[in-house]
């Protein structure tokens, strides 16, 4: 009896189109999203977004997921797949009918047998050959420059410059799109409109008004400012402020609250590592004064959670 042939989309890939979205995940960044689409109609040309760790490039790639399948895309779009494969995961062989075989290879011969789906690879740059191994970016060139295949690859921007401008016949095969950070209003915007996600996966409400939450979200994204943030870490707009948000609801789950309250946003603010220390102090002190109302509403003690 013959052994089935293995789906490297079915074993290693997440089909992002299909994915449940509370919110939508690229809220403000509809520049980059339909520069993703112009390139991937584009014969011949994959896209490849550049930017600083932490500032959103999957949630693109997310966001044109969600549009695909909300049909808010172009109608040459219309019923594509993006199907998501961490690289890493790529990496060795598989033993099939008695013959190992590559992965990269096998995705690559899989892809060009379907019909309307775009690979979503983060981490691109861990394809390009840097120390004499196997070149897993030579196998995508040939389909890639036939427009046989549709890829998104993203990677940082150190990393772009590091290892994949050195591979200039990968690179013709793409489109580079560069995504910055961004600014402050459009990251509260951002967590306006991503809260309810978090509300969702973690069952804890946010229940203030619109006024206070804006408030809020402002207040997380100031005390995040560039100059305050551990250069070390590399965090960025808008990860560094959805991630301190998101601990304020855990604060309120360990605490088996229904609601997330002024302290549990100070607990957050008191516990975040990603700011030094003396700019944390000065923001816990301005944090006091801004919601002192809020503060003494809800007798929030909150010395005693330093």
């Amino acid at each position: 009896m013959n052994q089935e042939k293995i789906s490297i989309i079915e074993r290693y890939g997440e089909n992002l189109t299909t994915k449940e979205y509370i919110t939508d995940p690229a809220i403000a960044r509809d520049e980059e999203i339909k520069q993703c689409i112009l390139t991937l109609l584009t014969p011949e040309k994959s896209a490849l977004l550049v930017g600083k760790p932490g500032i959103g490039k999957t949630a693109i790639v997310e966001g044109l997921a969600y549009r695909i399948n909300k049909r808010d895309v172009p109608q040459a779009l219309y019923d594509y797949e993006i199907i998501k494969i961490s690289v890493p995961s790529l990496l060795g062989d598989i033993n099939q009918e008695g013959i190992s075989e590559n992965r990269v290879d096998l995705l690559v011969k899989e892809l060009e047998q379907k019909d309307k789906t775009i690979l979503f690879m983060d981490e691109a740059h861990l394809l390009v050959n840097k120390s004499g191994g196997m070149d897993f970016a030579n196998m995508f060139k040939e389909s890639l420059g036939r427009g046989k295949i549709k890829v998104i690859g993203a990677t940082t921007t150190e990393e772009y410059e590091q290892y994949i401008l050195r591979d200039r016949a990968f690179l013709r095969r793409f489109q580079k799109i560069e995504v910055l950070e961004a600014d402050q209003p459009t990251v509260v915007k951002i967590m306006m409109g991503t809260y309810p996600k978090l509300e969702k996966q973690i069952g804890v409400k946010l229940n203030y008004s619109d006024f206070i939450k804006e408030k809020i979200m402002k207040f997380l994204v100031e005390m995040t400012d560039e100059y305050k943030r551990i250069y070390e870490l590399n965090s960025r707009y808008p990860d560094i402020s959805l991630a301190i948000l998101a601990n304020a609801f855990t604060f309120a789950l360990y605490e088996n609250q229904t609601e997330v309250k002024i302290k549990h946003i100070y607990q957050a603010i008191c516990n975040t590592k990603t700011i030094y220390e003396d700019s944390k102090i000065k923001e816990i002190e301005r944090f006091k004064k801004e919601f002192a109302d809020l503060i003494k509403i809800e007798g929030a003690e909150l010395d005693e959670t330093l």
